[in-house]
């Protein structure tokens, strides 16, 4: 291992361990020769008789985020059905972080793990064919081998922009990541905008478009303020997440423009906290319970069936409903 991999053996431990002083391309390349030599210490295995430990893992982003914080809970109230235990990661939103958990899970005493991923892409397909049950939460996998849950965001941010328009919005602002050409959250949900606007017959203006580096509720606050004072006329905001949205809202306020009085806002995600925003915030729920429901579900049933033959890989797109609170007039 630490032969492939060009380092020492006690680099190799210190990766496995996750110790913290170990240089971001040295622990890339240690996980990328563990994954590509199927490298594992399999605790269980050695130490119980059936190979089981009860213990699933849940890889997520960042968990002080509201959805991922909401989004744990609904998978632990899940597994809590099956007599199931949930350890949870943090991948820091990194590619290095997803690559870790996926290289590393082996070697804890997980029975399977449940990866949301925002870092990895379509070019780290072949990373994904691991041996262990696994299941991806996110956007930007596609065709992969795994089971794959995904939200409606296409459809949802359709919906919601075409709320909005309902509404008599003629000039909706987007306030969304950075896009880089591929499939990612944010790439899908301008999409879903842009049908909303093309079906409403109003042209697509790139002026009305706040690209932010960070779905949080700071950077939320910073676009709709520079939208405020860029001179642009606008009347309705679609944010790409509630999280990003929270924070128009308080930008909004300090520019004085009024919600839903002179600009209406929508979110999505339905995380618990828009019920609780003055004025309350419209989003697209896309059925967290359901998702986590299903991504649960997935991973025990290739957790009963290790050791067989491996079923196709299935997709599943969440359904989705708009919930209209106060920021669209609802």
């Amino acid at each position: 291992m630490a032969k492939a991999a060009g380092v020492s053996a006690m680099t190799v431990s210190h990766v496995i361990n996750d110790h913290p002083h170990v240089k971001s391309e040295t622990r890339e390349r240690v996980l990328r020769a563990i994954a590509e030599l199927d490298y594992r210490v399999n605790v269980a295995a050695r130490n119980l008789r059936t190979g089981r430990t009860g213990l699933i893992g849940l890889a997520v982003p960042e968990v002080d985020r509201p959805y991922y914080g909401q989004l744990a809970a609904e998978i632990i109230a899940e597994a809590a059905k099956r007599d199931l235990k949930v350890a949870i990661e943090q991948t820091g939103a990194s590619r290095e972080g997803e690559l870790a958990a996926l290289a590393l899970s082996r070697n804890r005493l997980y029975d399977g793990l449940i990866l949301s991923t925002v870092g990895l892409g379509p070019a780290d397909t072949d990373l994904l064919k691991v041996e262990y049950p696994m299941v991806i939460l996110g956007e930007r996998i596609f065709d992969g081998p795994v089971d794959h849950v995904a939200m409606p965001n296409v459809e949802g941010a359709r919906a919601a922009t075409a709320h909005l328009i309902e509404r008599g919005c003629r000039r909706v602002a987007l306030i969304d990541g950075l896009q880089n050409g591929e499939v990612d959250v944010s790439s899908l949900r301008c999409d879903g905008y842009r049908k909303a606007l093309d079906e409403a017959g109003i042209p697509y203006d790139p002026e009305l478009v706040a690209p932010i580096e960070q779905l949080t509720m700071e950077h939320g606050a910073v676009a709709a303020r520079r939208l405020a004072d860029s001179g642009v006329a606008f009347d309705g905001v679609f944010c790409v997440t509630d999280t990003v949205a929270i924070g128009a809202l308080r930008g909004l306020a300090d520019s004085g423009l009024r919600v839903p009085q002179d600009v209406k806002v929508i979110g999505f995600d339905n995380i618990s906290e828009s019920s609780y925003t003055v004025p309350s915030l419209s989003s697209i729920d896309p059925d967290h319970s359901l998702m986590a429901g299903t991504a649960v579900g997935f991973l025990v049933g290739r957790i009963a069936e290790k050791g067989k033959k491996k079923q196709v890989a299935r997709e599943f797109i969440s359904r989705f409903s708009l919930v209209a609170r106060q920021s669209t007039g609802g």
